[in-house]
């Protein structure tokens, strides 16, 4: 397992820049090990629910995991307000940073992580396969599994 840490600074959408962290660092199968921070802004997607709510005020960061790869990011975020009530969902585009975001990613070279679409739930879910070569190639596993339902988030 390798580890990466992460600082995020002001006016940084948490959600992109773990994207972006995945895509530069060529992430095939990452996870959240720790993060603390705070948001001037939140936008999470609660459960069950079809949208996300936007929430405009300053929250601190209790909890983020997740996975993280190139083929999608998949967080849940846990945040608490001024007055310590706590709240949490999926986490979505347009959670601002406030003063940081303190990130620590585990990465595994033995598996990939890829978003197939389940057709059971309706949704992209997690399909995990373990590497077998150390030349494993991604797209060309999702191109012959999958046929290109594999969704890059």
């Amino acid at each position: 397992m390798k580890i990466f840490p992460l600082r995020l600074k002001p006016d940084e959408d948490l959600k992109q820049s773990l994207k972006n962290f995945a895509s530069q660092e060529g992430i095939k199968a990452g996870f959240v090990v720790t993060s603390i921070g705070s948001l001037k802004q939140a936008k999470i997607r609660f459960a069950n629910q079809e949208n996300s709510t936007l929430l405009t005020d300053k929250f601190e960061i209790l909890a983020l995991n997740g996975t993280i790869a190139t083929t999608g990011v998949h967080l849940h975020i846990t945040i608490s307000d001024q007055q310590g009530n706590t709240i949490g969902g999926h986490l979505d585009f347009g959670c601002i940073i406030y003063t940081t975001a303190e990130i620590i990613i585990g990465i595994s070279e033995e598996y990939a992580f890829l978003r197939t679409l389940d057709e059971q739930t309706g949704y992209y879910e997690l399909e995990i396969i373990r590497k077998t070569t150390e030349n494993f190639d991604i797209k060309q596993s999702v191109r012959r599994s999958y046929k290109g339902r594999a969704r890059v988030e």
